[in-house]
């Protein structure tokens, strides 16, 4: 499982290591351009494109659905009773609130618990999703609109996936397949722009992004003992809620703040230090979590 981690680690700081050498090489480069072409089309194709791929009975994962929504804004509602000096509110609590469900933690939790649990796994990944460019975007836009989250693209690629598969509106292959695409770039360009970030001479942050880590998983650890004691759940999901909460805050997390200037490279040594500590953690939660599974 250690070999079988790295093999899944390994490659996403190879990727951010890229963006580093690049930055440094080219004296730093202009991001806002790329994220925002990420958030607004290649992140919602990727949304778009796994709902379609793995259509959801949701009315048979009510209870995961709300186990998933509670681990998630728990922990940022904890998190908001603690005060940082040198922390905005909303920096603090996003990287607490949203893990990395996607390229990390779907992998993952596969891996581990198998395929059979794919449609419970792609569950939480969207609605993480889903509260991330609604709660999310919330949190962030304190100085604009309060309904600016509405106008996220990626709220209603994910409503649009959610409403063709269940309703099983036949899509051309090339309209599958160009939203496939356009998804693959989302996750390598989300951790190439976290690199170049990184090499902005922020990295006296990773003291700081130790601590929050640290508050983070114990944060979720309580959030998760509360919402197993709440719900009836199913006894296969609690290993798959027990990973989602150990698992890094998603790299996201750093390109929402940078569109929204909310303190982007204290929240991009957060992520990375949350990755870096995950080669520790997260063994030990897949451990945790296959003897409450079995």
């Amino acid at each position: 499982m250690f070999a079988t981690l790295l093999d899944i680690v390994i490659p996403v700081f190879a990727v951010v290591a890229f963006g580093a050498l690049y930055g440094r090489l080219r004296g730093g480069a202009e991001l806002g351009y790329v994220n925002r072409a990420n958030i607004e089309l290649f992140t919602p194709a990727l949304v778009f494109s796994a709902l379609i791929k793995y259509p959801l009975a949701l009315g048979d994962h009510l209870p995961l659905i709300a186990a998933g929504a509670l681990v998630i804004l728990l922990p940022g509602l904890l998190l908001s009773l603690v005060r940082f000096k040198e922390m905005e509110r909303a920096a603090l609590i996003l990287p607490a609130m949203f893990r990395n469900t996607g390229n990390l933690g779907i992998p993952l939790m596969v891996l581990a618990f198998g395929e059979q649990q794919l449609g419970a796994i792609v569950i939480l990944f969207v609605l993480s999703n889903l509260l991330h460019f609604s709660v999310g975007i919330f949190l962030l836009s304190a100085n604009a609109s309060r309904w600016l989250w509405l106008r996220s693209p990626m709220l209603w690629a994910a409503l649009a996936g959610l409403l063709v598969a269940n309703l099983q509106i036949p899509l051309p292959a090339y309209v599958v397949t160009s939203a496939s695409l356009l998804g693959q770039l989302s996750v390598p360009l989300m951790l190439f722009a976290l690199g170049i970030r990184l090499m902005e001479g922020e990295l006296e942050h990773l003291g700081l992004a130790l601590k929050c880590n640290l508050l983070y998983l114990l944060a979720g650890g309580l959030s998760l003992a509360f919402v197993v004691w709440l719900l009836p759940l199913d006894p296969a999901w609690i290993p798959l809620l027990t990973l989602s909460v150990a698992l890094p805050p998603a790299v996201l997390n750093y390109m929402l703040c940078e569109q929204y200037q909310c303190q982007p490279e204290k929240v991009a040594s957060i992520v990375l230090g949350g990755n870096a500590l995950s080669v520790l953690v997260i063994p030990l939660a897949v451990w945790l979590a296959l003897h409450l599974g079995g």
